[in-house]
């Protein structure tokens, strides 16, 4: 029996209503907690007011998508069982998962700094990633080098 993989939710998702964004939609739906998305709505236009302010050459939703674009993740590895020995095996990421991966890892990161808003913190992890720095790069670069590393077993990846 087939199973569906993933529901219809990606069909279903609205553009957000300033920018007219999937993307920020889907950002908006993941940053929410307990269904508060009016709450998680205006923290991401606050994050978004805020980086207007800092990047005046640049519309707000741009430097937003260059952003989770830079945090994207081309390969990670995944725990493959071969011959009673578990390889952590160098895998290309579907672009679905891609877009959830950089959303998620963003996310984790202006959650994990604490002191101020989270527009705020958002705002300035946002940023970084723009410049292809902060936490969620560093996670990210990670991934990569664990991948870079585990090469030699990038022959066990047929199949899945």
């Amino acid at each position: 029996m087939a199973y569906k993989r993933f529901t219809a939710s990606d069909k279903m998702l609205r553009p957000d209503s300033r920018y007219n964004s999937r993307v920020a939609s889907k950002f908006i739906n993941c940053m929410m907690w307990q269904g508060k998305k009016a709450v998680a709505t205006r923290i991401f236009y606050g994050a978004m007011d805020r980086i207007a302010e800092k990047i005046k050459d640049a519309p707000p939703i741009e430097v937003f998508e260059q952003a989770l674009n830079n945090v994207k993740p081309e390969v990670e590895v995944r725990s493959k069982r071969v011959g009673g020995a578990n390889y952590q095996v160098p895998m290309q990421v579907n672009p679905k998962r891609r877009q959830s991966l950089a959303i998620r890892w963003v996310l984790e990161a202006a959650r994990k700094k604490g002191g101020r808003p989270m527009s705020q913190r958002l705002a300035d992890e946002l940023m970084a990633a723009f410049r292809r720095e902060g936490d969620a790069m560093q996670q990210r670069e990670m991934v990569h080098r664990m991948a870079d590393a585990n090469k030699a077993f990038a022959h066990f990846a047929w199949g899945r």
